[in-house]
């Protein structure tokens, strides 16, 4: 499967934003999603998973109770909603679909192209 992430930008702290990434094929719902986010000079980091229902998610503690995955097969889509953005959460944000949800990269088989996030007042 193919994916196209986008929404990215300049938001200032506090902010909101969505970004989304778009699945081609009809393969898509197949797949296990999570989202990624890579800042300058550090290692790839797991935000969180949700399942091919989309029914269940989970996050890592880094952005619990801040991020939110959703997905909406019908249109091959996967949302990363951000709320109460930091200057620290400034990172190109990549989506990734495999067939198992976990938070390693290796477990990904295809990767979204990334969208940059900047946080800065």
């Amino acid at each position: 499967v193919q994916l196209q992430a986008s929404g990215g930008g300049l938001v200032q702290p506090g902010d909101s934003l969505r970004l989304s990434c778009a699945g081609a094929g009809r393969t898509f719902r197949r797949y296990e999603l999570a989202w990624f986010r890579q800042a300058p000079g550090k290692e790839r980091e797991f935000l969180g998973t949700i399942n091919r229902s989309g029914g269940s998610t989970y996050y890592a503690d880094s952005v619990k109770g801040r991020f939110a995955i959703s997905r909406d097969n019908t249109k091959n889509t996967v949302y990363l909603q951000m709320n109460s953005l930091k200057p620290e959460d400034t990172a190109v944000y990549y989506c990734a679909a495999g067939l198992t949800a976990t938070a390693t990269t290796a477990a990904y088989a295809y990767w979204g192209q990334g969208t940059l996030v900047t946080v800065s007042s």
